[in-house]
């Protein structure tokens, strides 16, 4: 199952039912899971572990050296987990010891042609990157998060779960989940209503999102007393919970429904 012309590296650890197609390179310290399908013309460098039922597409590169200027040749780490796709020429990227080590992506990922997963990022399950969409380093990216073509994702950003991004999008603080954002720099649109009713979301979740949206994210009053106010939801929709707790927890700001960024309007 591995084509003559690819090489792989003694201490590669490879399962029999693998693919690798020709004149792919498989690094020192690489794992690849039962399943998983090396196009022809993919370089996958180490230490990285990649689980089962994966496909890497040509011309990929996963697995190679952050680009940080701080990086100095320490040992650091990529993981990848089950049934995802990595299309061609996507790039993922090791950790660096000073952001803990570790690039992980979850579970039944889709990266498309050109996606770009920089060092240190926390990518869940479920999410879609497409073309050309790419995360500076130390992202968080929730499950179920979507960043249409071409977004761009500032380092030490979180996107929140079953979040989309619109085409183009430049994202410079935090997205919260379950909320359209689009535009450069990007602009929150609202409740990403039509992708939630496809995942769905009832009709009353939908709306204590919406109150939750609205009192967080669209109105510029005090957001602790608005926090509050809005606690019953979060005892009623799970949802609701997560969504008030992300943004208590942001550290750069969220994605607001007016054109400044929040620290500009702070």
């Amino acid at each position: 199952m591995i084509h003559p012309t690819a090489v792989v590296d003694e201490s590669a650890s490879v399962d029999e039912s693998c693919q690798v197609g020709a004149y792919s390179v498989i690094g020192a310290n690489v794992t690849l899971g039962a399943e998983t399908v090396i196009d022809p013309h993919v370089v996958v460098e180490g230490p990285t572990r990649i689980g089962a039922h994966n496909r890497i597409h040509a011309f990929a590169s996963v697995g190679g050296a952050p680009q940080d200027l701080k990086y100095d040749g320490e040992e650091t780490w990529l993981e990848i987990g089950d049934h995802n796709t990595i299309r061609e020429y996507a790039t993922v990227n090791r950790g660096t010891g000073q952001g803990g080590g570790y690039t992980r992506i979850g579970d039944h990922n889709l990266l498309m042609a050109y996606t770009h997963v920089a060092h240190d990022c926390q990518v869940g399950s479920h999410v879609v990157f497409s073309n050309g969409a790419s995360l500076a380093g130390h992202v968080v990216v929730e499950d179920y998060a979507t960043l249409a073509g071409f977004s761009l994702v500032h380092q030490f950003c979180r996107v929140g779960c079953h979040s989309f991004a619109g085409m183009g999008s430049a994202i410079n603080c935090d997205v919260a989940p379950y909320t359209l954002v689009s535009g450069n720099f990007a602009k929150a649109r609202g409740i990403n209503t039509v992708g939630l009713r496809r995942k769905g979301f009832a009709r009353e979740t939908l709306s204590g999102l919406k109150q939750a949206y609205n009192s967080l994210i669209r109105d510029h009053g005090d957001r602790t007393q608005a926090m509050v106010a809005i606690e019953p939801l979060g005892e009623q929709h799970p949802e609701v919970a997560h969504f008030v707790q992300f943004i208590a927890a942001s550290t750069r700001g969220v994605v607001r429904h007016n054109t400044r960024t929040e620290s500009q309007s702070a």
